[in-house]
């Protein structure tokens, strides 16, 4: 029996966003926004606190420091029921990452500062803690510096010993998309990118070719498309998925959203179409709060949640 459905290894941090500001944004100046929010944030911490939240059994290794931002987001993570025994406090005075965010309407700036955010390595992952789940993630591949060069190994040793892999990189703000991420790819299940971080893998403007590419390495790519819903392949079969119209609030976190609705029915062995159902559900409700993780504190909406991932839904 495993304690787990899903273990985790990635980025925590707090997310600060302000909205409603100007496009331009002149220097020295008193610019006041319309809203504010301080939510976790963190693309892997997102996804735990949203799995965990639908229900699935979810263990984590993360690196956070001894600091009040460091503390809200592990107490945000255990509030949702993620196992966090094997995180890590730094004793070096590192501080915890945190992310800005300037919303202007449909466009925003993302501001970052790493802190432990990068800090974390291969070294420091307790490989028996990570199998004592069916399934293994790891999501911003390209923030984690210290993770890169130490993770295919390790994925091919969790998948010889039975567990299945799935990365979701996020962007490369090299937009390189080089050796390291192609090393990644034999060692993986399921890759879970958005359609233009899939064509820019791809190195084509054509997302039905980029798709092919990368469905060529890797057993499944599940392609999200925002408003459009998924795309799936696996082999030569592929499915579109669609999904309910909403007006959202706020699509931080919806594709971290999309991977947690997704997984939590991908660990039980359901249809690769009731999967994306799922991670679209999921990604929906997401978009109906503030930052990337607070539709999944709110019960009604966490409700929706359940009951769309629910198997037979």
């Amino acid at each position: 029996m495993k304690s787990f459905d899903v273990t985790i290894a990635g980025d925590i941090n707090l997310d600060l966003i302000l909205y409603g500001l100007p496009q331009q944004m002149p220097l020295e100046r008193e610019l006041l926004a319309s809203d504010f929010r301080l939510t976790l944030g963190g693309s892997s911490a997102i996804l735990a606190h949203n799995l965990s939240a639908l229900g699935s059994k979810v263990g984590m290794i993360g690196k956070v420091g001894r600091d009040e931002m460091g503390v809200l987001a592990l107490d945000r993570l255990h509030q949702a029921g993620v196992d966090l025994s094997h995180c890590i406090q730094t004793t070096d005075g590192s501080q915890t990452g945190v992310t800005i965010l300037l919303h202007h309407g449909s466009s925003r700036h993302i501001l970052t500062y790493l802190g432990t955010l990068a800090d974390l390595s291969t070294e420091e992952l307790n490989v028996d803690y990570l199998l004592q789940a069916r399934h293994f993630h790891v999501s911003a591949f390209f923030l984690q510096k210290n993770l890169q060069s130490g993770l295919p190994g390790l994925c091919r040793n969790l998948r010889e010993q039975g567990m299945s892999v799935s990365l979701d990189t996020n962007d490369d703000p090299e937009d390189l998309w080089g050796e390291s991420f192609l090393a990644m790819l034999p060692e993986i299940d399921l890759l879970l990118p958005n359609e233009d971080e899939a064509r820019r893998m791809a190195r084509t403007e054509d997302l039905s070719q980029a798709i092919h590419w990368l469905a060529e390495r890797v057993p499944i790519v599940a392609v999200k498309c925002g408003a459009q819903g998924a795309i799936v392949q696996r082999g030569i079969e592929r499915w579109e998925i669609p999904t309910d119209k909403v007006e959202p609030v706020d699509t931080i976190g919806a594709g971290d959203s999309f991977d947690a609705g997704f997984l939590s029915r991908f660990v039980k062995g359901e249809s690769l179409e009731a999967c994306a159902r799922a991670g679209n559900q999921a990604a929906g409700i997401s978009t109906l709060r503030p930052g990337g993780t607070e539709a999944f504190r709110d019960s009604e909406l966490l409700s929706r949640a359940r009951r769309a991932s629910s198997p037979g839904n």
